[in-house]
């Protein structure tokens, strides 16, 4: 019997080389593709020796694929507002222009693929927990926009493809995700606060911090990406994924402090434009059609994400 052979577009990076290391547990032949813009080959040198396992530098938006594929899964895009507005003309076209090249890709092969979106589609919500029937309440000409209606274009995308060429989508809005191997300069809200900790320095909060993330850890994510994956054809998503355990953004910095035993205090910063005021995933189509509930509870997650900063730090 044949392995599978799946493309990771993105596979560098945080949530990419976890779904490698995921997917060559499962005996998939697995190529990686990245440009290495905020992935790192730090995350896929221990697949260096496996025979299954291929890297490739290149750019989505120049995409030259030329190997026989069953599954694809799209992750690339820069994820962090510090990543993805730094070229906010590169980050829409990755999701626009690389999204194509990956669907061309899928209908030559009459693979599976798979759309890493994100709750960033919601905007700024005006319910509470957002579900997936939600339009979302964006802002289409702001700072966040080349990410945010990116995402939004590519869902459009893979629809169309859906619709036009029958091609067997899946699309999962992918809510915010923490872990060991997350980027020490993302800017993200868990690995800030756990570095500003370890080192005793200001926990930066912009705004009052009233603000609200619910956050999932990566195993579970991943997890369920895979089993996403895995349904029939009928079933194309969009689809949550993620952890609805809110908490606010002032609690996590407390609770930060807590469990890294820091002397830091916490410092408020002026409010970033566009920034979400609410962020809760409505799990209930994961939970009905895949059975999937995310597993590790917050002070577990970030403390294994803690002992990862540490020896990064050196501390």
């Amino acid at each position: 019997m044949n392995k599978k052979s799946v493309l990771v577009t993105g596979g560098a990076g945080f949530l990419g080389s976890y779904l490698c290391d995921q997917l060559l547990k499962k005996n998939y032949k697995v190529y990686c593709l990245d440009n290495l813009f905020s992935g790192q080959l730090k995350n896929i040198n221990k697949f260096s020796n496996e025979s299954d396992f291929i890297f490739i530098e290149q750019d989505i938006c120049d995409l030259k694929f030329n190997y026989k594929v069953d599954q694809v899964y799209n992750l690339a895009c820069p994820a962090s507002p510090i990543h993805y507005q730094a070229d906010p003309v590169k980050t829409i076209k990755t999701n626009f222009l690389g999204s194509i090249n990956v669907l061309e890709i899928a209908k030559k092969n009459k693979a599976k693929i798979l759309q890493a979106s994100t709750s960033e589609v919601y905007g700024d919500p005006s319910i509470s927990p957002q579900n997936e029937q939600y339009w979302g309440n964006v802002n289409p000409i702001g700072i966040r926009s080349c990410y945010d209606e990116g995402k939004r274009a590519a869902e459009t995308l893979f629809f169309d493809f859906y619709r036009q060429y029958n091609l067997d989508i899946k699309v999962c809005r992918i809510f915010n995700t923490y872990g060991p191997y997350m980027a020490q300069n993302d800017g993200r809200v868990i690995s800030n606060f756990i570095i500003q900790a370890l080192k005793n320095k200001s926990l930066n909060i912009y705004g009052d911090g009233s603000q609200t993330r619910s956050f999932c850890y990566v195993n579970d994510l991943i997890k369920g990406l895979i089993q996403i994956m895995d349904t029939s054809n009928i079933f194309t998503g969009p689809i949550n994924l993620g952890n609805d355990t809110e908490i606010s953004v002032k609690d996590i910095a407390d609770k930060i402090i807590v469990l890294t035993k820091s002397k830091s205090k916490i410092n408020y910063i002026d409010p970033v434009s566009d920034d979400p005021m609410q962020r809760k995933p409505d799990l209930t189509l994961a939970k009905n059609t895949i059975g999937w509930n995310p597993e590790v509870n917050i002070d577990d997650g970030i403390n294994l994400t803690i002992d990862y900063f540490k020896k990064e730090l050196k501390i």
